[in-house]
């Protein structure tokens, strides 16, 4: 895991360097479209990577700091229920998506099933307060915009969560590496001679492994990010936005492609509220949060590809049905 780490980390450095050395080489620099790629890859790191290190962080607090009873106990029995109460987590842990990957791997060792998880995972991102602020200021908080990105982020974790709690063996949804962990006993110290080292110890294990996993796919992610949005004209998506179904459509392969963060992505998409429809620019900031191409190479660390693609299906069928209804109402 030190050498995932270490790859991870220098493949981000080396993408900072390149960047910043090629405007010395003059005519000798490197072609506008790398300098772009290298621009666009940056700008997804410096976004994502503060929240990833924060959520690493938490999950380290969830998994070590934190007893059992607090998080797992406490919850309803209900499957229902418990789903509903998970999906507001995100509002006492208030991370960006890239940074819910690591955090819902650790309620995963501490107890979560992978619905549970996947239900925290879809809600977090827009059931926090920040992205609830940042979208009522962006569109206001009597907008159908606001309204139904906070529904739709509810109403999309939940049915999400339900669909895969039908699943009957949870552990075959994730990776077997992670599977193995997740099965691993709890090795905490107990007894006072040591428990605070153990606990730091144990602390310090957790981040160099979760930071190994997480580091090489955000690294990995932004460059797919960064190439896509260098190969894809802008102009082909904005020629779309007047189109009730195809605007709807063209707004989620934007939010596919950019993989902004939900903290900031109302102010990024309020520019284009002017041409698309709202159903387009709801449908928008109720998929991008959930699945784009940073987001899917991070979740790769724990799920499987199959689980992925029908997540994928599932949650674009449902936001573009959201989409609709605002088109249709607004």
């Amino acid at each position: 895991m030190p050498v995932a780490l270490t790859i991870g980390g220098v493949g981000i450095l080396l993408v900072f360097a390149i960047r910043a050395v090629t405007p010395a080489f003059g005519p000798w620099s490197l072609p506008n479209q790398v300098q772009d790629l290298l621009t666009l890859s940056i700008s997804v790191i410096i976004e994502s990577l503060p929240f990833v290190i924060l959520g690493i962080l938490l999950s380290i607090l969830v998994q070590v700091w934190i007893p059992d009873r607090w998080i797992v106990k406490v919850l309803p029995r209900n499957p229902w229920a418990r789903r509903a109460v998970i999906s507001f987590i995100g509002i006492l842990l208030p991370v960006c998506e890239c940074g819910n990957v690591p955090l819902a791997r650790g309620l995963m060792i501490k107890g979560f099933s992978v619905s549970e998880s996947m239900t925290f995972l879809l809600a977090a991102p827009i059931l926090n307060p920040i992205t609830i602020v940042t979208t009522g200021q962006a569109f206001g908080f009597d907008s159908p915009i606001f309204l139904w990105r906070v529904i739709g982020g509810f109403v999309v974790a939940n049915v999400v969560g339900w669909l895969f709690s039908r699943h009957p063996d949870q552990d075959s949804l994730m990776t077997d590496r992670f599977a193995a962990e997740c099965a691993m006993p709890d090795d905490h110290h107990h007894g006072t001679d040591g428990w605070m080292r153990g606990r730091w110890k144990k602390s310090i294990e957790l981040f160099t492994h979760e930071a190994g996993t997480i580091m090489p796919a955000l690294f990995i992610g932004s460059l797919v990010a960064g190439l896509v949005q260098v190969a894809v004209p802008r102009a082909v998506l904005l020629g779309l936005g007047s189109n009730p179904v195809w605007s709807i459509l063209a707004m989620m392969a934007l939010a596919f492609v950019i993989s902004v963060c939900s903290n900031v992505d109302s102010f990024f998409i309020l520019p284009f509220a002017n041409t698309f429809m709202p159903g387009s620019i709801t449908a928008f900031l109720v998929f991008g949060p959930l699945i784009d191409i940073k987001m899917l190479t991070l979740m790769r660390t724990t799920f499987r590809v199959r689980v992925l693609v029908i997540l994928t299906v599932v949650v674009g069928l449902l936001s573009a049905l959201i989409g609709l209804v605002v088109n249709y109402i607004a």
